[in-house]
């Protein structure tokens, strides 16, 4: 018998994990109404002011590869408020055989106040990486969402060439489309990184959006708030949609700068992951 037809198929193991928090008003007080835990997804709830609740998010597989799906879902009833984040940066790493899918699904009913303020996502060289956000606003209710992406490690030397990340953002306001968005990122788009109306030679990059009624009135406080050395910036409001993009060299001023934005826009401390990791404004 030929040794080719002797060897066995390599199963390799996959991450799957879905986690959905539901909370609620009490009273005055924002409290927790359903909590779901599969795989290698976890939700918890730091204590923190109650009327602000903190729900953090959390990948325990410690990355994401080919194949591995997670999802966060978060439902948020009328009037309610809550920061949520994650736990640590999301690393996506090497995917040789297809891309790896991260789903983010959160709903906020009448009135309510949503921020959604994830650690940053890493990008290693040849990751593939499919993310999909998708927030409904009921009347009245808003969002601030805020992402970051870093590519490679730079401290390693390393400058990722080869990765793919899709990204595709879509906030609704009753049923309807408020902010659209879709960003690729292939071995082309990272070839002209460098240049000047793309990067810059960054290595950092971040997408800051508040959507609601009226939330357009946010750029003059977005504009107010200083920007480091080494970070560029730019930010826009039209139509209940305020919208910031920046660049920074090196990822950590970039992280400073973001959480002063997300400071001054909530009048809120920041969650207490990041206030762990320094960044306090």
């Amino acid at each position: 018998m030929p040794r080719d037809s002797l060897a066995l198929r390599t199963i390799r193991q996959r991450a799957f994990g879905q986690a959905s928090v539901g909370l609620g008003l009490r009273g005055a007080v924002t409290c927790l109404q359903d909590l779901r835990q599969e795989g290698s997804a976890r939700a918890m709830l730091p204590r923190s002011a109650p009327d602000w609740p903190e729900v953090v998010f959390l990948n325990t597989s410690g990355g994401l590869t080919s194949g591995d799906r997670i999802g966060f879902s978060l439902a948020l009833g009328g009037g309610a408020r809550v920061q949520a984040t994650t736990q640590t940066a999301e690393r996506a790493y090497l995917a040789l055989e297809g891309p790896a899918s991260l789903t983010v699904a959160m709903t906020a009913g009448a009135g309510a106040e949503l921020v959604w303020a994830p650690q940053e996502t890493i990008l290693f060289e040849g990751a593939e990486l499919e993310r999909r956000t998708e927030i409904e606003l009921g009347d009245g209710a808003s969002c601030l969402m805020c992402e970051m992406v870093v590519l490679g490690r730079r401290a390693m030397g390393e400058r990722p060439r080869a990765s793919r990340l899709t990204d595709r953002r879509r906030v609704s306001l009753r049923g309807r489309p408020l902010w659209v968005e879709q960003l690729r990122l292939d071995e082309g788009a990272l070839a002209l990184a460098d240049g000047a109306a793309v990067m810059r030679g960054g290595s950092a990059f971040a997408t800051l959006a508040l959507c609601g009624q009226g939330r357009e009135a946010a750029v003059d406080a977005v504009r107010s708030v200083p920007v480091p050395e080494g970070v560029t910036a730019g930010v826009s409001g039209w139509n209940g949609r305020c919208l910031m993009r920046a660049v920074g060299a090196e990822p950590w001023p970039l992280k400073i700068y973001l959480g002063a934005v997300l400071a001054r826009l909530t009048g809120r401390p920041l969650p207490r992951v990041w206030q762990m990791q320094g960044v306090n404004p």
